[in-house]
């Protein structure tokens, strides 16, 4: 199993996404556009691609002359029906390559927040996982449009798209299910002044939002983690599956 994993700035660990990728033994090729790595030209060296968060908006194509290519890469990832994970800027992105209008601070979530799952989400293999609600980390001032091929899975009052899915196994969540109460708090350390910033007094709280939050929303994301990990390996076994049947004399 080779994953694409693209960082779109520094400081973005790869969490519970990463357990679950190592559970696996996956191999992974991080890319690092922040530091001027290329996005890969397409989809054919791998089997899934995820695309963590990030300080720019979906549509700073002036700033980030490589999102529309990235945008590009996410659908067709998908068209080939390999898995794609987008988180908070990837959701936004993978709405962008479906069609979605990328909303510009619309809405402000800083923290830990709860989660809706709607009746489509509850057949859904991955959010399937984590039952009606559950509470998980926010950091967003954008949002987005459903693009008209994708089905909405979760929602909260202030962004009714906090998760959709596209085909199979495309996903883009606007909440950091990746974050861990171990990236919060390298979070909390490292962004301390931006965090005051867009939520004044959480830092001076964050140990009882913590005690709160904190393992519920560890065993959210996780399981929703190694969800979205078994669609990989499902389609791995399936094409392996495939590839073995016999080739019949005339055909």
């Amino acid at each position: 199993m080779r994953v694409a994993i693209i960082e779109n700035m520094a400081g973005t660990p790869h969490g519970q996404v990463g357990a679950a990728l190592a559970e696996v033994n996956a191999e992974l090729d991080v890319i690092s556009v922040y530091l001027g790595e290329a996005v890969p030209d397409n989809a054919d060296s791998y089997d899934a691609l995820v695309v963590f968060g990030g300080e720019q908006s979906a549509v700073d194509d002036e700033k980030y002359p490589y999102l529309p290519k990235l945008a590009k890469l996410m659908r067709d990832f998908t068209e080939a029906d390999k898995p794609v994970l987008g988180i908070c800027l990837g959701s936004q992105l993978l709405a962008r390559a479906h069609g979605g209008e990328n909303l510009l601070k619309v809405t402000r979530e800083f923290g830990w927040e709860n989660i809706e799952v709607n009746e489509e989400g509850r057949r859904d293999p991955v959010f399937s996982s984590v039952g009606d609600n559950f509470r998980i980390f926010q950091w967003h001032y954008d949002s987005f449009t459903l693009p008209q091929d994708a089905v909405r899975l979760a929602s909260n009052g202030a962004a009714i798209n906090q998760a959709f899915r596209i085909g199979r196994a495309s996903y883009g969540t606007q909440f950091h299910f990746e974050a861990d109460t171990s990236v919060v708090e390298g979070w909390r350390s490292n962004f301390s002044d931006s965090i005051e910033t867009i939520s004044p007094g959480w830092l001076a709280g964050y140990a009882d939002q913590k005690a709160q939050n904190g393992t519920q929303a560890d065993v959210a994301g996780l399981a929703l983690a190694r969800a979205w990990v078994k669609l990989i390996e499902q389609r791995d076994n399936t094409t392996q599956k495939q590839d073995q049947q016999p080739v019949l004399a005339g055909s």
